[in-house]
């Protein structure tokens, strides 16, 4: 039989596991990635951005209101309509001084993370690029978006704070 310390350690160790495993202490942080990338060939910036699965469900109901999930396929239609009016607002790209358009492509989920593809309208390569994200501001005002621009195989990455959103690179 075990003794009196075993069980203390495990009640410890039980207690600190489930403090790592409460909903605010899974990800203490509220860090999200986009991935700008100019693609030559098709001449088109391809757009990823990654975040936390539960702070994009939750971004989307304080939104839109109503509950939004991941990973339950009830739900797809509706991640499906509000996300490409979320990304517009939230997303903003500009090449050499002009607004391009940025369409949804989709999405994808795993156990703790949503990537969501834009891609842009055609642009000769540019020599500027400016954007504006702001993915998630409207949920946490500790939220920091990573940003990643990518043109010719020049990359320039930058941590954008709240309330922080504007980048712009020379080419």
């Amino acid at each position: 039989m075990p003794g009196k310390f075993f069980w203390s350690f495990l009640l410890i160790l039980t207690l600190v596991f489930q403090s790592f495993v409460s909903d605010d202490a899974v990800h203490p942080y509220h860090v999200g990635s986009v991935e700008i990338n100019y693609n030559s060939k098709s001449r088109t910036f391809e757009v990823t951005g990654r975040f936390f699965l539960d702070d994009m469900e939750n971004g989307l109901g304080k939104k839109y209101g109503g509950a939004f999930h991941f990973n339950d396929e009830k739900y797809k239609a509706k991640l499906n309509e509000a996300l490409p009016k979320y990304c517009s607002e939230y997303f903003k790209l500009k090449a050499d001084n002009k607004f391009l358009k940025v369409n949804y492509i989709g999405y994808e989920e795993d156990q703790e993370s949503v990537n969501i593809y834009l891609e842009s309208e055609p642009v000769a390569t540019p020599k500027k690029v400016e954007t504006a994200v702001s993915f998630l501001y409207n949920l946490f005002d500790d939220q920091i978006n990573i940003v990643h621009i990518i043109v010719n195989g020049q990359r320039s990455s930058e941590k954008l704070t709240y309330p922080n959103r504007y980048l712009y690179k020379q080419f």
